[in-house]
C-alpha cells in the first residue's frame, strides 16, 4: 500500500494539466479500487484525494497566471472548460483572485508536494479478527448527520436522545444476528472521507433476513460477505477513534486486505456508567487485496 500511494503521488504530479486524473486505471492496474485508494489516501494524508490534485494545480498554476498568456487557454490547460470555474478554484486555494494576483503578485498560499516517508511504527499490536457474515439486515432507527473525525458527534447523540427509552429495548429484543447488541452503523460515507460531509447513521441492530421488522424501522440490506473485527478499550470515543485511524495508518498495510463500500458498525460490549470508558469493537466491510 506504501509503495501504491508513493506511485499515486507522482500520478497527480504527472495529472496537474491533464483533464482528469484517471483514478479508476490506475487502481486496476495496481490489483486495487479506487473507493479503498480514496479512504486510504484520506486518512493517511488527512484531505481528500480531489482536494489535494486542486491545491497543487492551483500552485504551479501561478507561474502561468503571472505570464502573458490568456487565462482561458491557462484554465483549459489546468482541465477547467471556462475562467469562471478556474478563477474560483484559485480563489478558493490562494484566498486571492487571479486579477489580485496579476496586479500584485499576491498574497499566495502554495501546497508542496506530499511525500511518504517510512518511519518505524507499528509497535503495538492491533487486535483483531476476520469474521465471514451471512446475508443479514441492519434495522433501526437512521438519520443524515455530518462527519466529524474526533470527539462526540452531536448530531449522532441528538439523534438517539430524541428516541423514546423504550425503543432501545424493543430495538435489542429484536436483535438475533451478529454483531450482537445495539449497533451503531453508518453508510454512505463520502468515499474522500471528508470532514462535514453527510452520511447515514442507523441506532439499530442486526436480524436474519426472515425476521418480521416493525414497518417504522429503517433497514440496511448486508450481502453476505467479510468482516474486520477490531477490538479496543479505553476512553469513549477517543479509543474508538483512534483505533479507526490505525486500521489506515498500521492494519491495512501490513495485511493482505482492502476495504469495499459498505457501512462500518460499531458494537459496544462493556461501558461505564457516563460512558466515558469502553470496550468497544469496530466492524468494517473487507475483501482480498
Amino acid at each position: 500500500m506504501i509503495v501504491t500511494l508513493s506511485q499515486l503521488l507522482e500520478l497527480v504530479e504527472d495529472s496537474l494539466d491533464q483533464q482528469e486524473l484517471d483514478l479508476a486505471s490506475f487502481a486496476r492496474a495496481q490489483g486495487s479500487t479506487e473507493y479503498h485508494l480514496r479512504r486510504m489516501f484520506s486518512s493517511l494524508f488527512g484531505m481528500p484525494l480531489a482536494e489535494y490534485l486542486r491545491r497543487r494545480r492551483m500552485t504551479v498554476a501561478v507561474a502561468d497566471v503571472l505570464g502573458e498568456r490568456r487565462l482561458l487557454d491557462i484554465a483549459v490547460q489546468y482541465g477547467y472548460s471556462s475562467t469562471e470555474a478556474f478563477g474560483r478554484a484559485f480563489r478558493a486555494v490562494h484566498g486571492s483572485s487571479v486579477a489580485e494576483v496579476r496586479e500584485h503578485g499576491g498574497p499566495l498560499r502554495s501546497q508542496p508536494k506530499l511525500r511518504l516517508r517510512i518511519t518505524i511504527e507499528g509497535n503495538t499490536p492491533m487486535d483483531a479478527r476476520i469474521t465471514d457474515l451471512p446475508a443479514t439486515r441492519l434495522v433501526g432507527y437512521a438519520a443524515r448527520v455530518p462527519l466529524i473525525y474526533q470527539g462526540a458527534n452531536p448530531h449522532i447523540q441528538a439523534h438517539i436522545a430524541a428516541l423514546p427509552p423504550e425503543v432501545h429495548g424493543q430495538l435489542k429484543a429484536l436483535a438475533n444476528a451478529q454483531p450482537e447488541g445495539l449497533l451503531a452503523i453508518t453508510a454512505d460515507v463520502d468515499p474522500d472521507y471528508v470532514e462535514g460531509s453527510q452520511l447515514s447513521y442507523l441506532h439499530g441492530v442486526s436480524v436474519s433476513p426472515e425476521t418480521a421488522i416493525p414497518t417504522e424501522l429503517d433497514v440496511i440490506e448486508l450481502a453476505a460477505g467479510k468482516w474486520a473485527v477490531f477490538k479496543t478499550s479505553g476512553q469513549y470515543p477517543a479509543a474508538l477513534q483512534e483505533t479507526w485511524a490505525a486500521t489506515a495508518t498500521d492494519w491495512f498495510p501490513a495485511n493482505p486486505w482492502r476495504l469495499r463500500p459498505g457501512p462500518s458498525m460499531v458494537s459496544v460490549l462493556e461501558r461505564s456508567e457516563d460512558f466515558s470508558t469502553a470496550t468497544t469493537e469496530l466492524w468494517l466491510p473487507i475483501e482480498e487485496s
